[in-house]
């Protein structure tokens, strides 16, 4: 069977290097969805210059998937829509995609569909080994190509070793993985891994590491290959972070992309913001209570901004930490160059028409 393969504007696009806003849910009092303004995100990752959008992953929360709900179909084609009628060609479209393999692959069937041009696969599955793991990306890589996925242990993500990321990167389907272990030394097993593979001039690597975006975009990573000694570094980022602050993270890949081509100004420059970026991160993603609050806290970003309704949540026992509205808003009024709020004020009105 012939390996599935990107779009040349999608795949030239990954490889440069994007920002890839991980899709939030838009849920009203009641918990169904809020179609304007799940079009209206859309519409302002898209405005902002995101590069790409990853649907129907953890920031979209899994329970989508669940019955009572069954929202993961009209999420992503609400998603499709609006990318159909507003992206350039060049815009990556990404689904997450979950569960064992023969729901991993119907959802990455549903999304091939409807016009998605990889997937993204979750590695939380109950009871499923490194084996069974590499297995399913097989499976799901005879559907579409496969961006790889480093969850960190907080959130249900199990620890994956070198070995394990050799034997995934050598699946030719896989096409970009996204690091997200929030942990350094995991990071660097990850990126020697796919440099083993001899596969690292095919795979596109990209932060999800949300407490450390400035630091992987700046970083070379010397490694070994089968062809010899080599430098990798991350080219973008997949993240939860860049769910809010988009337009902000545009400007920041575009430093970091300078400062690797030797700009010593751009370097500095985000030397100086690194820590900020962190700050702000904390307040989202609520670390300080074991992330409990980490998919309420992009809400509440993006509700104080005017984009959402509320923090609303699936899973109605999921909310915001205590005082983390507080940090949130902190966030936002000390560091004005990260959050968008002059942007979103100014375009509000037509994303939500």
């Amino acid at each position: 069977m012939a390996v599935p393969t990107l779009r040349p504007e999608a795949a030239a696009t990954l490889a440069r290097g994007a920002v890839i806003p991980a899709h939030p849910l838009a849920l009203t009092a009641d918990r169904r969805i809020d179609e304007r303004r799940q079009r209206a995100l859309t519409r302002y990752y898209l405005d902002a210059g995101a590069g790409g959008i990853a649907v129907g992953v953890h920031t979209t929360q899994f329970e989508i998937r669940d019955p009572e709900h069954a929202l993961f179909e009209p999420v992503l084609a609400l998603a499709a829509e609006e990318l159909d009628a507003r992206a350039s060609a060049d815009v990556v479209r990404i689904a997450g995609v979950a569960g064992g393999t023969a729901q991993a692959v119907a959802e990455a069937e549903l999304a091939r569909d409807l016009g998605y041009d990889a997937v993204l696969v979750s590695p939380r599955v109950a009871g499923a080994d490194e084996r069974a793991l590499l297995e399913r990306a097989r499976a799901v890589g005879e559907v579409l190509p496969v961006v790889g996925f480093y969850l960190q242990t907080a959130i249900g993500g199990p620890v994956l070793d070198r070995d394990f990321w050799r034997e995934f990167a050598s699946i030719p389907a896989v096409v970009a993985v996204k690091a997200a272990p929030f942990d350094r030394y995991r990071t660097l097993e990850l990126v020697r891994g796919v440099a083993a593979s001899g596969r690292a001039d095919e795979i596109a690597l990209y932060t999800g590491n949300d407490d450390a975006i400035v630091a992987d975009l700046l970083s070379e990573f010397h490694v070994e290959s089968p062809s010899g000694a080599r430098t990798l570094r991350f080219v973008g980022g997949l993240l939860g972070q860049w769910a809010v602050g988009t337009r902000a993270a545009v400007a920041l890949l575009e430093r970091a992309q300078r400062a690797m081509a030797g700009d010593a100004q751009a370097y500095r420059e985000l030397g100086l913001v690194a820590s900020d970026m962190v700050d702000v991160n904390q307040a989202v993603f609520d670390p300080g209570n074991d992330f409990d609050g980490v998919i309420a806290g992009v809400h509440e970003m993006l509700r104080q901004q005017g984009l959402l309704d509320g923090v609303w949540c699936l899973d109605p026992a999921e909310g915001l930490s205590p005082g983390q509205a507080e940090e949130i808003a902190r966030v936002r009024h000390a560091y004005p160059d990260l959050n968008d709020d002059a942007f979103i004020s100014e375009n509000l009105e037509a994303w939500l028409r």
